[in-house]
């Protein structure tokens, strides 16, 4: 099967599928390595066959107000939640976390991002996967590509790496 395609595991004597996930990391708040380090550690109880992404520290996009630089990594791993059951999981995470949400793009503790939940595309207000802007963020793309190049966008067809390339004429993130 391909690494978008579904899968299959044995759960409690049913079977159950599972699906192929990315998650995007960030945290410009407080200790940001540790922030991403509880994060990874708690998707490794949710996600089988976790793997991370290097950590890139990049200036804040699309904020009003100055804030602090952002440290940014990506995971994928297989999950067995459904999707909104991941994104509850996801904010109690980053609720653990210390999250607030004050107001819009605020500095942030831990943010958890859904970017990809298998092929699915879901759209219905509580919840757009595959997210919405990822497709031009470098600070997303890159370590997805990192860790997962041949992962397909459902909605444009293109790789992760392809959707990359896209977006060669930004500068490089250093790892």
């Amino acid at each position: 099967m391909s690494a978008s395609s579904k899968a299959s595991s044995s759960q409690r004597g049913g079977l159950s599928s599972t699906h192929l996930v990315a998650i995007a990391l960030g945290s410009n708040l407080g200790d940001r390595d540790a922030h991403i380090d509880f994060a990874v550690s708690r998707l490794s109880a949710l996600l089988t066959s976790l793997r991370a992404s290097s950590r890139y520290d990049t200036a804040p996009v699309e904020v009003d107000d100055e804030q602090p630089r952002y440290l940014n990594a990506a995971v994928v791993g297989h999950a067995l939640l459904a999707p909104h059951d991941l994104l509850r999981a996801l904010q109690d995470i980053e609720a653990d976390r210390g999250r607030e949400r004050p107001y819009p793009n605020a500095p942030r503790t831990l943010d958890l991002d859904l970017i990809l939940y298998g092929n699915q595309i879901i759209d219905d207000g509580a919840l757009s996967v595959p997210h919405a802007r990822f497709r031009q963020r470098l600070f997303v793309l890159q370590p997805l590509a990192e860790i997962a190049p041949d992962l397909i966008d459902p909605i444009t067809g293109l790789t992760l790496r392809a959707l990359l390339d896209r977006l060669e004429s930004q500068p490089p993130l250093d790892p």
